[in-house]
């Protein structure tokens, strides 16, 4: 989970326990309803004995996205889940996006948020030290910053953020363990959403901290749904990797892509990959896909 891409790397959750890989079969949350008109198509297509279901106010986009994304996913020897938005063109799509999976380090970006609430609830700015931490967090995603935090956050200042963000099917990892906290595409989507609007949860400065962060990532963490995006638009990413003894690499990455007309994001989640590539292609081939229709 931090570091580069090197497979004897180990994530510091404070476990190594043989905890359940994760719950599998979450119910699909209806994520596309909330914030796409009635008169949008729709589309499905089927794929892993689930469906992949797309909503666009553009014509001709839900098909393409939801036939694209299910041939891209189909033969995948891994679970993963999907969750995906895009403004101009009133467009979402959802693959399993209430199936919880282990976060790894895409939680670093809630802890950034639960911070960043704390300090404008304190009515102050960030010390010196926090934006040491913040950087190392996300931008190389250290463990012992983030472990820092966690701490100094403490269960009830994630919780609160949690809650406020609309993040209801996130569970925080118990004690030290946030690489095991329990996540969604669908509430990871809202999380992108959120550093991307206008609201009462983050301001101005809070979003553009945490999205500038994210858009300085460390060159060999650029990987995931990055992977096929347009080069007028800018990225801002965060990605998380875990290898655990039962269930096999947890490969997930969470971005959004501004700028120039652009304005979209998406959560792709994946477990039990064999190895950390494997998982990485499952994430990119998704990615690339939604990349590459939406510029059609």
């Amino acid at each position: 989970m931090h570091g580069s891409r090197l497979h004897g790397r180990r994530l510091a959750t404070g476990t190594r326990r043989g905890l359940a890989a994760l719950a599998a079969a979450g119910s699909l949350l209806t994520v596309l309803t909330s914030a796409t008109p009635a008169a949008a198509g729709t589309a499905s297509a089927p794929v892993a004995g689930a469906e992949v279901v797309c909503s666009s106010k553009k014509p001709g986009l839900a098909p393409a996205l939801s036939h694209d994304i299910a041939d891209a996913l189909h033969g995948r020897r891994s679970a993963s889940a999907l969750a995906f938005y895009d403004r101009p063109t009133g467009t979402r799509c959802a693959f399993r996006p209430g199936t919880h999976f282990d976060s790894a380090s895409v939680v670093k970006v809630t802890v950034l948020g639960a911070l960043l609430r704390q300090v404008e609830e304190a009515h102050r700015k960030l010390t010196p030290h926090e934006v040491k931490l913040t950087t190392a967090m996300i931008t190389k995603s250290d463990n012992d910053a983030t472990n820092a935090l966690w701490h100094q956050i403490g269960p009830a200042g994630v919780r609160r953020f949690l809650d406020l963000a609309g993040m209801r099917d996130t569970v925080p990892g118990s004690g030290a363990s946030w690489g095991l906290t329990q996540v969604t595409a669908a509430d990871q989507l809202t999380l992108m959403q959120l550093l991307t609007t206008d609201g009462a949860v983050l301001g101005p400065a809070s979003r553009g901290y945490a999205l500038d962060l994210m858009h300085r990532v460390a060159p060999d963490q650029r990987w995931g749904v990055p992977a096929g995006a347009p080069s007028t638009a800018t990225v801002h990413v965060k990605n998380g990797w875990l290898p655990r003894d039962t269930g096999g690499w947890r490969i997930n990455s969470v971005g959004t892509f501004t700028g120039h007309g652009h304005d979209y994001g998406m959560a792709v989640l994946s477990t039990g990959n064999a190895t950390m590539d494997y998982g990485v292609a499952t994430v990119e081939g998704a990615a690339r896909v939604i990349h590459r229709d939406l510029q059609r």
